[in-house]
């Protein structure tokens, strides 16, 4: 396993949709637990491919247990949060996002076995944030505040 950068925004690489993994191989699982070792070091609890420059559609969530997903795909959405969100490829920055309460995700584990997780809370919200990556969507898109986690003081909205 080895750390990976993070790629910051600002990088056009954030703002893609990334492609399907057809096989899931040494070369994903090596991505993954990369993923696995950069989100732990960074104290984040999710991670997308496209946060370490790949644009495949792999996620890793790491709340009370570890999610490994490759080409996620959110299937059902119940209720609604609303949530203050962070990301590591927005550093300095947090936001209130609505999202919903539960959600039903399909996708391939590393194994390139079908996996469908029914999830909510905390672990609803990284799904979906992760999941927003891999088609280049960033909280800050869907945010109704931003603020600086330095000063906690909310930006104006345009």
């Amino acid at each position: 396993m080895a750390l990976r950068n993070i790629t910051l925004e600002g990088d056009s690489v954030l703002r893609k949709k990334c492609r399907e993994v057809t096989e899931v191989t040494d070369r994903i699982r090596i991505l993954i637990d990369d993923m696995v070792e950069t989100m732990r070091n960074a104290d984040g609890v999710g991670l997308a491919a496209p946060q370490v420059g790949v644009l495949r559609r792999v996620v890793v969530v790491e709340t009370e247990e570890l999610y490994e997903m490759v080409n996620p795909v959110i299937t059902k959405m119940e209720g609604e949060q609303y949530f203050e969100e962070a990301c590591l490829s927005v550093p300095g920055k947090a936001g209130r996002v609505r999202r919903p309460e539960k959600v039903t995700c399909e996708c391939l584990d590393r194994y390139g076995n079908k996996q469908v997780y029914e999830v909510e809370g905390l672990t609803a919200v990284a799904f979906c944030h992760e999941c927003d990556h891999l088609d280049g969507t960033l909280f800050i898109d869907k945010a109704d505040g931003i603020r600086s986690t330095e000063n906690d003081v909310y930006e104006e909205e345009e």
